[in-house]
């Protein structure tokens, strides 16, 4: 084969195309990337960005069509790393409706796993451009886990605050590292030696975060059957570990034989044992777990193995552990909740899903996305005359501060309640316990997701509140009397 090289210009653009490919799909730098390879300005929406970015993509691949250049053995060296990911990410976006389909049609499928009608023609595509047969498995395999990731993660995840956009972006590093290239390499058929713990207030979404992550492991494309060897639905599996009182909650971790204790009138198997090797388990309510059971899951951990009570015969999980609770960080870090040496082969990574009241915070239009969800999932209809009449109750009955200290979960209640009876008191003492502006500011500068505009006016406002008088915040904060009269009215209008 005729040997080809990219010249600079083209160098250049794919290369920035090569590192759009590796860069986290919810993270600034992949929409600056988009935004350059389109040839757009910092101004242009997310997905007019997408769009002409891919178009621009295969005009470009177009050309070296033209000139018999578009074949992966054709270059050596970078230029064949650039431009193997420059095919592979165009062919990904050709096919990311069809990808989209196929998620809905399997979740409407649940358990069984569908045909790919497109299959044939995406990996012809790849055949065309000299990938091997066996690349071209796994690389369309790992194209569908991509999108699953995304979609689950985009469309479960709803909100669009900085600690929204942060925990989307953890989430998928989650998945797939820091690294996608590292990840390919290295990793994408041992991510079960990664487990995971989801730290949240209760009702903040923990649940709906693991489920993205276990619906996003990868799954082997079988070319005979024309379809993937597993449904995703299989993939995930969750156990609130709180619900089961302490004598049958190993029985429901590890499974139990005939006889091991009385009541267990057959064998039964676990969760572990009813977990997919291509999924992930959520353990909720970890926190809860007495000490003998750490030691139990941390062999399942450290070794992969367990046995089922009343007997020493081993089985092995092959799957990934993820885990949930609603205690503090501090007491965790602290060994308040569980011992170290099951802490450090738990925590290979801490995922922190925020409350709600912080998610308005830092952008109160947060809630009204959440309540176009909310009332599109329960009313199957996107109705913005429905959104706006709940609001209108919310804050008439609740006011602007309200805390929602029951989060999403409070937030759908509150929806229900609205469209039975347009009532909704929420708790009552919230109002009497609502956060302070000394604590809404201290709470700011810990979490260092306060702006200085807004540390400065708040801090005016607290001084004026206690002092009671401009001049005497001025004496007080070196500032002048007209700037703090400015940022108590500011404060005022926020």
């Amino acid at each position: 084969m005729k040997k080809a090289s990219l010249n600079s210009e083209e160098h250049h653009f794919f290369r920035t195309v090569y590192n759009a490919a590796f860069a986290n799909p919810f993270s600034e730098l992949r929409e600056k990337l988009d935004i350059k390879i389109a040839g757009l300005f910092p101004s242009a929406s997310r997905r007019e960005s997408i769009d002409q970015c891919i178009k621009e993509i295969d005009r470009r691949i177009k050309e070296l069509e033209v000139q018999g250049r578009a074949d992966i053995n054709a270059y050596h060296g970078k230029d064949k790393d650039i431009i193997t990911i420059v095919f592979l990410f165009d062919i990904f976006h050709k096919f990311r409706d069809d990808f989209d389909q196929l998620i809905k049609d399997q979740v409407l499928a649940q358990d069984s796993s569908i045909p790919v009608p497109f299959a044939q023609e995406a990996m012809q595509m790849l055949h065309t451009k000299g990938f091997s047969k066996k690349s071209i498995s796994h690389y369309f395999a790992l194209s569908y886990q991509l999108r699953r990731a995304f979609y689950f993660i985009s469309n479960s995840l709803v909100g669009s605050s900085p600690c929204m956009k942060k925990l989307k972006k953890h989430l998928w590093y989650n998945v797939f590292t820091y690294n996608i290239e590292l990840y390919n390499k290295f990793l994408w058929n041992k991510m079960e030696d990664f487990s995971t713990l989801l730290l949240g207030e209760t009702g903040t979404g923990k649940g709906t975060a693991a489920k993205a992550i276990g619906r996003s492991g990868y799954i082997p494309f079988d070319e005979k059957r024309h379809c993937f060897t597993q449904s995703f639905t299989r993939a995930f599996s969750s156990l609130n570990l709180s619900q089961y009182p302490e004598t049958l909650l190993e029985s429901e971790l590890f499974g139990h034989t005939k006889g091991a204790f009385t009541g267990a009138v057959d064998d039964y198997q676990g969760v572990f044992d009813r977990c997919s090797q291509h999924g992930a388990i959520l353990l909720d309510e970890i926190g809860e777990i007495p000490n003998h059971v750490q030691i139990k899951l941390l062999r399942v951990l450290q070794e992969r193995s367990f046995s089922p009570v009343g007997t020493h015969a081993t089985a092995r999980f092959n799957g990934r552990v993820i885990a949930a609770t609603n205690r503090p960080k501090k007491d965790i870090i602290d060994g308040k909740v569980f011992r170290d040496d099951f802490y450090y082969r738990l925590c290979s990574d801490i995922i922190e899903v925020p409350p709600l009241s912080k998610r308005i915070r830092e952008l109160p239009s947060e809630l009204d996305d959440l309540l176009d969800f909310t009332i599109q999932r329960m009313t199957g209809t996107r109705s913005e005359k429905l959104s706006k009449r709940v609001k209108r109750i919310i804050d008439q009955q609740l006011g602007k501060n309200y805390q929602w200290p029951g989060n999403v979960r409070e937030l759908e209640q509150c929806v229900r309640s609205v469209l039975l009876r347009r009532d909704y008191k929420g708790k009552q003492n919230n109002k009497e316990k609502a956060v302070s502006l000394e604590e809404q500011l201290l709470q700011g500068v810990s979490d260092l997701d306060i702006s200085v505009g807004s540390l400065v006016s708040g801090y005016c406002k607290l001084l004026y509140d206690k002092l009671g008088t401009y001049e005497k915040v001025a004496n007080q904060t070196g500032l002048d009397r007209r700037t703090i009269k400015k940022h108590i009215i500011n404060f005022k209008k926020d």
